[in-house]
């Protein structure tokens, strides 16, 4: 399986992005899903994460304003992202553990400022 991000770009202080991360086969096994993020000179930190049992945890920085979901019929994740903030400002990175394997996709940039 690979995965590829999409749906970065520009926006505005309070502005809105929907990320997407395509799975190119099935991830009904997986264990856990995540986003993670780096932002310029920082480490890769956590975002969100949807575990086997279907409940979804959040970053405190991003809780209440972001939104992990699935599609599993597309085989498709999604991040929802209101109110961001110009910190929000990183390449975003989604994550699939499955099978014992760890399998990153491919980042997406997202840009947050005025």
């Amino acid at each position: 399986v690979q995965l590829q991000a999409s749906g970065g770009g520009s926006v505005q202080p309070g502005g809105s992005l929907t990320l997407s991360c395509a799975a190119s086969g099935s991830i009904s096994s997986a264990g856990t899903l995540s986003w993670y993020r780096q932002a310029p000179g920082k480490e890769r930190e956590w975002v969100a994460n949807i575990i086997s049992d279907g409940r979804t945890t959040y970053a405190d920085s991003v809780k209440g304003r972001f939104t992990f979901s699935r599609d599993s019929t597309k085989n498709t994740l999604y991040l929802q992202m209101n109110r961001l903030k110009p910190e929000d400002m990183a390449v975003y990175y989604c994550r699939v553990v499955q099978g014992g394997r760890v399998i990153w996709g491919k980042g997406t940039l997202v840009t947050v400022s005025s």
